[in-house]
């Protein structure tokens, strides 16, 4: 059978091959002492909080599980439109926001609807992987820009100026970003805007972990530049919703037809169910649990950066937001006699039945020396695991 060559272009998910990996070791050590501790997949300890529930249960009981709009309904894209008005002080009308089976299906919308075939978008390296392939799928090339520490692993308005070329179409960035947790710092953004601006280009911007900010100098939303970003946004990271498969994304008020004819064509409509549900995400009591949690992930990222400095497996740039730790482990790598991170991640793995995620995924300039650490999971196996790489370290 003849593969067509775009799906060819799509690497593996690496991620979910170690994930697999680590579920097959964890069924084998499963009755052991050393049952495997998981820091490696972006995933809530937590699950959605019990109005949510409350209302999934309502709507299936009351027969509320037939399609939507395409793109959403009204009276979600209205409290989503309310939580950037109440959280972030920003005027979104709800007429801008499409809600989309997941944050995924908001990324292949976009670039379905703003990329041409050679379309060149610039996005720091390292990155999600996921998002390059977005617009390899929509004939579009990902130009991965390397990133330093010093730059906090993010573009700047001068990188995207220098690497700016002929078949730039415009920019794809995450603030905060998997897999480093840091985000761009409002002026820099805005600097990166005028620069795509200028040259007639695109500002997309993933914030599916915007809720999750622990630093007031980061927690802002692009959106607050102009209605011409493009933000893409998730029921799945900050809202503890991911499997229920819903986000939204935020376009020009020109752009809305577009991606709705779009959507109706590609998804029907988002998960009716899980809609009805997230109407309650914004629910007093709802909001109030979420920011709970938020200071819960918070209390982890501070107990578990330091130690991980402590160890030699440096963190170069303490995460602002998100849940993750991208920490350098040539040090480890050099004394253990092994070649790159992902050796080191499978090394881990065996010996502390500890999982973590090589930095293969996540570009090519430089990640052979860096793992990411999930820490999503619960402060105890958090504990858990440092003791382990105590025992383990060379």
């Amino acid at each position: 059978m003849r593969i067509a060559r775009r799906a060819e272009r799509i690497e593996p998910f690496y991620v979910m091959e170690v994930a697999k990996a680590a579920s097959q070791l964890a069924r084998e050590v499963a009755r052991s002492d050393r049952p495997m501790v998981f820091l490696n997949i972006g995933e809530p300890d937590f699950t959605a909080p019990p109005l949510v529930q409350e209302a999934a249960e309502r709507a299936v009981r009351a027969g509320r599980t037939q399609y939507t709009d395409a793109t959403g309904l009204d009276a979600l894209r209205e409290r989503i439109s309310g939580w950037y008005a109440s959280r972030f002080g920003i005027d979104v009308p709800a007429r801008r926001i499409v809600v989309t089976a997941g944050a995924s299906a908001a990324l292949q919308l976009a670039c379905l609807a703003l990329i041409e075939a050679g379309d060149e978008i610039l996005m720091p390296d390292p990155s999600y992987p996921c998002n390059r392939h977005f617009v390899s799928a929509a004939e579009g090339t990902a130009v991965l820009v390397p990133t330093t520490a010093a730059e906090r692993f993010q573009l700047s308005a001068a990188t995207v100026e220098a690497n700016w070329g002929p078949r730039t179409r415009g920019v794809l960035l995450a603030s905060p970003s998997n897999p480093t947790g840091t985000s761009i710092d409002p002026g820099e953004l805005r600097r990166i805007h005028e620069v795509v601006r200028a040259h007639g280009g695109i500002t997309l911007v993933d914030e599916i972990y915007l809720g999750l900010s622990h630093d007031d100098r980061f927690g802002h939303s692009a959106l607050a530049l102009d209605d011409q970003v493009v933000s893409i946004n998730s029921f799945s990271k900050y809202f503890n919703m991911t499997g229920w498969r819903l986000g939204w994304m935020v376009v020009p008020e020109v752009l809305v037809p577009v991606i709705e004819r779009l959507a109706q064509n590609l998804f029907i409509c988002p998960s009716t169910v899980s809609q009805h549900a997230a109407l309650a995400c914004f629910e007093p009591a709802s909001i109030a649990e979420y920011e709970r949690r938020r200071a819960e992930f918070k209390a982890r990222r501070d107990f578990f950066i330091p130690v991980l400095d402590e160890l030699g497996l440096t963190v170069p740039v303490m995460p602002d937001g998100a849940f993750y730790a991208w920490a350098d482990c040539s040090a480890w790598c050099e004394k253990l006699g092994l070649p790159d991170s992902w050796e080191f991640a499978f090394e881990v793995m065996k010996r502390a039945h500890v999982a973590v995620t090589p930095g293969r995924d996540f570009g090519t300039a430089d990640t052979r020396r860096f793992v990411r650490f999930s820490t999503a999971s619960s402060l105890q196996h958090l504990q858990e695991a440092v003791q382990r790489l105590r025992e383990m370290a060379p």
